[in-house]
């Protein structure tokens, strides 16, 4: 049994697909079929039932992924265990991070001290955060609500408010406070479904009594904030402390009831290796909450 093999094996089970999975390994699709038949041949057992040209992984198929994807996670992890062994202290950290507007003002500050240091930012829902931090993919997540699961540490880092934003001239607009419960007709401008503000949002809805009316989903803040400055709609917004926005800011409404507060976390897997950059940086940026 090769790592080519394992590594095929890996790419055919994400797609359930030949022809894709192929074109991502850049091999031939008849090269690939072969090489899947003999790891299957080899194992004693199929791995993905076949009907014509369609492939689903089985159930063995699904228990020895996993057995893969810790080998391959092992193998990282060696290899950064090694790089830290040579005494580099530079390194590509994977991270994902709901609140980007903290983003831009917490790397500066770490990156003038570790400038070897690359970062790769990836944009996920709260479900696959945890899918890609549990396989390996992830080094770190800086999410609200923490990512949750079996092996995965979660450090708060701050709690802020929530605000609702309402354009300047809106009829809520005179108010300093409100109850959340006043707005329960408006439109409502929110980030998709999956994503942790979203779930936050809809919970503050529900303790409110109704269920917001989304008229627009989006992913970029300074976007929905444009869309709310443009009369569209209403939207949550997390406190402009410490925040640099490019887009002038709506009218922010202290919102008395419910209490809508977020908690921002640090998370990360337990036995997922993290190398001496990803160690800095978790240090760097509890220090920096504190």
């Amino acid at each position: 049994m090769e790592l080519s093999q394992l590594k095929y094996f890996e790419v055919v089970a994400k797609h359930e697909h030949i022809t894709r999975a192929a074109e991502e390994l850049h091999i031939a699709q008849p090269s690939l079929s072969k090489a899947i038949s003999r790891l299957e041949a080899e194992l004693g057992v199929e791995l993905f039932d076949r009907q014509g040209r369609n492939i689903r992984l089985n159930s063995f198929g699904r228990v020895f992924l996993k057995r893969v994807g810790k080998i391959f996670l092992e193998l990282e992890n060696g290899r950064q265990e090694l790089a830290d062994m040579s005494g580099l202290e530079q390194g590509r950290i994977s991270l994902a991070w709901t609140s980007t507007l903290l983003l831009p003002r917490v790397l500066e500050g770490f990156l003038s001290i570790y400038p070897n240091v690359s970062f790769k930012q990836i944009v996920a829902t709260t479900l696959e955060m945890k899918n890609q931090m549990e396989e390996g993919i992830l080094d770190l997540c800086i999410s609200s609500p923490s990512v949750e699961g079996p092996g995965i540490v979660s450090i708060p880092l701050l709690t802020e408010e929530i605000f609702l934003a309402v354009p300047r001239n809106h009829r809520l607009a005179k108010h300093e406070s409100i109850d959340l419960r006043d707005a329960a007709g408006e439109p409502f401008i929110s980030t998709k479904q999956g994503y942790g503000f979203r779930d936050i949002m809809d919970g503050f809805c529900k303790e409110a009594g109704f269920t917001p009316n989304i008229v627009f989903e989006g992913e970029v803040a300074s976007t929905l904030i444009n869309l709310v400055n443009a009369g569209l709609g209403v939207a949550f917004m997390p406190s402009p402390h410490k925040r640099e926005y490019s887009v002038p800011l709506p009218k922010l409404l202290h919102i008395s009831n419910p209490e809508c507060r977020r908690t921002i976390s640090l998370s990360y897997l337990e036995g997922h290796y993290l190398s001496k950059a990803a160690r800095q940086f978790c240090q760097y940026i509890i220090d920096y909450f504190r």
